[in-house]
């Protein structure tokens, strides 16, 4: 009798996840393909969209129970497979529905039980709650591993001084986890409530990712407790595992704007007639679309590795920058050949296309946005 035996490498989905799937796909085609356009035009999502998005419940899922949430196990390669989907219909609105839940995430991971307690069940309301990550600084050369902003310490509080830039919902957002080099302890995440004193928000604006409120975030002596600070001696934080998994999450937005991309030049080039021939049967043409799904397919099995490493308890900072690099090198070449391969086209409005450029364009830059 030969034994089973089971395959060293299986991409199935679980039930679950299939499901989800289903789930997030009827509503990137419902409820944000439609407005994408219109949301880039305004530089604001629709009233009440997040709301909408809030309902598929992604967000209450690694929430406890005692908490209000459903008390799922944490799971990295879902939520990059939340993320591919969202961007898919429009990556400025994946990352504002998204921003939350890598609070809640980063709160899972590293908060002290008290720290979970107070904060977590907000989050799992009906109601869209506004919160991100705070940890791209406007200064030359940023390394996200080692922040600029400071944190001193001060009896039983801590003085925040310094910027943070490209902050998801920064003039708005109830709950904003702040990165911070604290003097002889390293970085530190604190925890900062809406109305904290010494905090300054003004919105910024970038080529890409307009419906998304990125603001410019400066702490000018804000004091916050010491209970603030994330863990609150009952957990170490670590910065390092934050950035590989937001890089991950980053990588997984490509991915998804990519397929956006593929899909669309591909219909076209099949429909676009010239001198008598749909012009995918140029070989030039028909070689290109072959290279994007080439360089797409390695993007997003180096996503999924690196997220399947992260679930399983293993070492993925190799991984996940491995995977970083990739989606945002071949993300821009993969924009730039969309608007190439739609020829005049590619430069007017008309088509998603030129939107799609513009938002991959950021992949390079974003860090510590949406920690899956």
């Amino acid at each position: 009798m030969s034994a089973t035996v089971k395959p060293l490498f299986d991409l199935t989905l679980t039930e679950e996840q299939t499901m989800m799937r289903e789930t997030v796909r009827r509503f990137v085609s419902a409820e944000m393909r439609p407005i994408s356009r219109k949301s880039d035009e305004a530089a604001a999502p629709p009233d009440g969209f997040y709301d909408r998005c809030n309902a598929l419940g992604f967000t209450m899922v690694p929430i406890a129970e005692a908490h209000g949430g459903m008390g799922a196990a944490r799971s990295p390669v879902s939520n990059v497979l939340i993320a591919e989907d969202l961007a898919y219909g429009d990556m400025s609105l994946a990352l504002g529905a998204l921003s939350s839940l890598s609070v809640v995430n980063a709160l899972t991971d590293f908060g002290s039980a008290a720290q979970q307690a107070k904060h977590l069940p907000s989050f799992a309301s009906e109601s869209f709650r506004p919160a991100a990550i705070a940890l791209l600084e406007p200064t030359l050369r940023f390394d996200p591993l080692k922040p600029q902003l400071k944190a001193q310490k001060r009896g039983n509080e801590y003085v925040l001084r310094g910027e943070k830039t490209m902050v998801p919902f920064g003039d708005s957002a109830e709950t904003l986890l702040v990165i911070a080099n604290e003097e002889g302890a390293g970085p530190q995440a604190f925890i900062v409530e809406k109305g904290q004193a010494g905090v300054k928000a003004e919105r910024e604006s970038y080529m890409g990712l307009r419906p998304l409120t990125l603001a410019r975030v400066t702490f000018d002596d804000a004091v916050v407790p010491a209970s603030a600070k994330l863990g609150d001696g009952e957990k170490a934080f670590d910065l390092r595992r934050l950035v590989d998994l937001a890089r991950i999450g980053v990588s997984a937005l490509a991915v998804g704007v990519c397929q956006a991309v593929l899909d669309y030049t591909k219909d076209y080039c099949k429909e676009r007639v010239a001198f008598g021939e749909p012009i995918a049967q140029r070989q030039a043409v028909a070689f290109m679309i072959a290279d994007i799904a080439i360089e797409l397919d390695a993007m997003r099995l180096l996503v999924y590795r690196a997220a399947a490493r992260a679930e399983q308890g293993m070492d993925f900072k190799r991984e996940a920058y491995l995977a970083r690099t990739q989606c945002a090198e071949m993300g821009m070449k993969i924009g730039t050949d969309g608007v190439q391969l739609l020829g005049g086209h590619g430069f007017i409005r008309e088509h998603m296309v030129e939107l799609w450029y513009r938002n991959l364009r950021a992949i390079s830059v974003l860090e510590g946005l949406f920690v899956v």
